[in-house]
């Protein structure tokens, strides 16, 4: 693992972990319920991706820092709470980094691991989205991939771009930023302008 993919790892872990304290600012959460929220969304997605491909131990099990930072992100986020649910896009930011690196990390580690192209996109995605499915449930909220606004997608997208270049040889750290910040955009983007796909019901 390169130094650039480790650190994007553990920021991707921060930024999940604050997006999901932020999350049950509506639900009047005690302050363990708030941590715990923040610890499954960060936590979530890479341990599904690394249970289905057989890869132990699990990540944050192994690397201490992962909980570190998963610690880091539920205190940054009770500290600056009123200051940050005053940003009305503060959760979307942070939820929509943490699925861009998540994304491209789960990308990177199915292929590791010797997955064919296929599999490691639809792993990236899976990384990237669960964390957000469970931390949804768990407030009684719909799950953000069934929401209109383009979420999943943005997520696969990012991970062909990533195997796209990948094949063509870019450099490995210079494909992890592009591939992240073309997912970062796209989802920042899709929410502003409300792009969506068709409904499945016509």
């Amino acid at each position: 693992m390169s130094n650039l993919q480790y650190v994007l790892e553990i920021l991707g872990t921060l930024f999940f972990a604050i997006s999901g304290v932020l999350a049950v600012r509506d639900h009047n959460a005690d302050l363990f319920g708030a941590t715990f929220t923040g610890f499954v969304t960060a936590i979530g997605g890479g341990t599904l991706r690394d249970i289905m491909l057989g890869s132990y131990p699990l990540t944050w099990i192994s690397d201490i820092l992962f909980l570190y930072a998963i610690m880091l992100g539920a205190l940054v986020a009770y500290l600056f709470f009123k200051s940050l649910v005053r940003l009305s896009r503060t959760f979307l930011f942070f939820d929509a980094l943490g699925i861009s690196f998540f994304t491209i990390l789960g990308v990177e580690k199915a292929l590791s691991l010797g997955m064919r192209p296929e599999v490691a996109a639809i792993m990236g995605m899976f990384s990237a989205v669960m964390g957000g499915v469970i931390r949804d449930t768990l407030i009684n909220e719909t799950p953000v991939l069934f929401r209109k606004e383009i979420y999943a997608t943005a997520c696969l997208g990012g991970a062909v771009l990533y195997l796209i270049l990948n094949h063509f040889g870019l450099d490995r750290d210079v494909n992890l930023i592009i591939s992240s910040a073309f997912i970062f955009v796209i989802r920042l983007v899709a929410v502003k302008f409300k792009l969506a796909l068709p409904n499945f019901k016509r």
